[in-house]
């Protein structure tokens, strides 16, 4: 490329931004402009259902940098416009109100978006979702009120969400289909140690239990579940899930994973998308892992930075496989946990428990049928156990579970 060529980012997510950011530090000096749906400064999705929830920060502590940075790093932002559009053999953009952006390279960051309940009174007021700074703080500011909380999804926004409502004194109930918390996400017998935890804190936990619809006069006032049962809440906050923005790229031609396949834009390790110069990453990017064997798509904030870096240097030329592995962390009471690694949907595992869960810190293996590590989680453990983790899962390494769990051996010399 050459300095007269421009960069285009749709998305002004993390992983738009952090693009953005590496194009700089690798040298860049062309034109890169940032185009984002949203009004706010690219920020971190994190601390939304933790330190803000808790009243401990405010949203705007979550951006990734102030104005000035993009200024200095002559990077433009065109914030609270949409992308409608890409002709990808013209090489330009639709934005909003029919304008049109040139490209020489395009990356698509356009992130997902929360899924919606399709239930009576899904519309009251007091019914919330968490995703974007400004739901935060509509909830964070609603807590102050300490409300009765009605959390739907036993999920990683619910649960925090739920930790959240509790340390500000909210009474809470957290509906939930699956058998236990986090059921798809940990296996059973790790979710049931979520599931304990937050029982500990006085959460009412309803699972086997769905939402038939919500009950109000304008305002929510309970929540119908299975059974004809009505639970009352006065605030409601609904976590299942995320999906996709895949549409923008499906519309161009780009080849994109069916939803049964786990969405998301469809590339190589090297992030390129089945559109020549056009690039995907961070929630949106479905890619081919080079160690893993398969394609994945991952939804936490390390996957953001990492991808928004390795496709920066890939628009650039550079020779990128991405092959980080996925990680994710969680702060709920005081409990903070770590994450690593990978277990299809699907996947016959072992789950290793190294030391005792009722101390509060322990490590959980997930090994596959032939005993290689396929994740790992450190729980209140900050010794450079997931480093070691890493390394396991890297090398495939059959491991004897026994010495795995036996805390009197070397995790590095299982």
């Amino acid at each position: 490329m050459t300095d007269s060529e421009r960069i285009v980012i749709i998305g002004a997510s993390l992983a738009g931004a952090k693009a953005a950011e590496t194009l700089r530090d690798e040298g860049w000096t062309g034109e890169i402009v940032l185009v984002g749906a949203e009004a706010e400064l690219p920020y971190e999705r994190p601390p939304l259902s933790k330190d803000v929830l808790l009243g401990k920060k405010e949203p705007s502590d979550a951006q990734l940098h102030d104005q000035a940075w993009y200024d200095e790093k002559n990077i433009e932002l065109r914030l609270g416009t949409e992308a409608t559009g890409i002709d990808t053999a013209a090489r330009t953009v639709k934005l909003g109100e029919g304008a049109e952006l040139g490209y020489d390279k395009l990356l698509i960051a356009t992130g997902s978006r929360v899924r919606k309940l399709d239930v009576p009174g899904a519309d009251l007021e007091g019914v919330h979702y968490l995703r974007t700074a400004a739901e935060s703080k509509a909830l964070t500011d609603a807590y102050a009120a300490k409300p009765r909380v009605v959390v739907v999804g036993a999920g990683w926004i619910g649960l925090e969400s739920a930790a959240a409502a509790r340390e500000r004194g909210c009474e809470v109930t957290v509906v939930e289909p699956q058998s236990t918390a986090l059921a798809s996400a940990m296996g059973e017998q790790i979710g049931e140690l979520y599931a304990e935890l937050h029982r500990q804190h006085g959460v009412q936990l309803r699972f086997d239990t769905t939402v038939e619809g919500f009950e109000g006069d304008g305002k929510v006032t309970g929540v119908r579940v299975s059974g004809d049962e009505v639970l009352p809440a006065d605030l409601v906050i609904v976590g299942v899930g995320v999906q996709p923005n895949t549409e923008l790229a499906e519309a161009t031609g780009i080849k994109v994973a069916s939803p049964s396949d786990g969405s998301g834009i469809l590339t190589g390790p090297d992030l390129q998308t089945s559109a020549p110069g056009v690039y995907a990453a961070g929630d949106v990017v479905r890619w081919d892992h080079p160690l893993l064997g398969h394609s994945v798509r991952v939804e936490h904030w390390q996957n953001a930075i990492d991808s928004g870096t390795a496709a920066a240097k890939a628009i650039l030329g550079q020779d990128v496989a991405q092959d980080e592995l996925p990680y994710f962390f969680t702060d709920q009471y005081d409990l903070g946990m770590e994450y690593t690694g990978d277990v299809p949907r699907g996947t016959s595992y072992q789950v290793v428990l190294r030391g005792d869960p009722s101390t509060g810190a322990y490590v959980a293996f997930w090994l596959a049928d032939d005993h290689h590590v396929l994740a790992g989680m450190q729980v209140n453990t900050w010794d450079g156990t997931l480093d070691t983790v890493k390394t396991l899962i890297r090398s495939k390494k059959q491991l004897d579970p026994a010495r795995l769990a036996d805390t009197s051996i070397d995790l590095a010399e299982v």
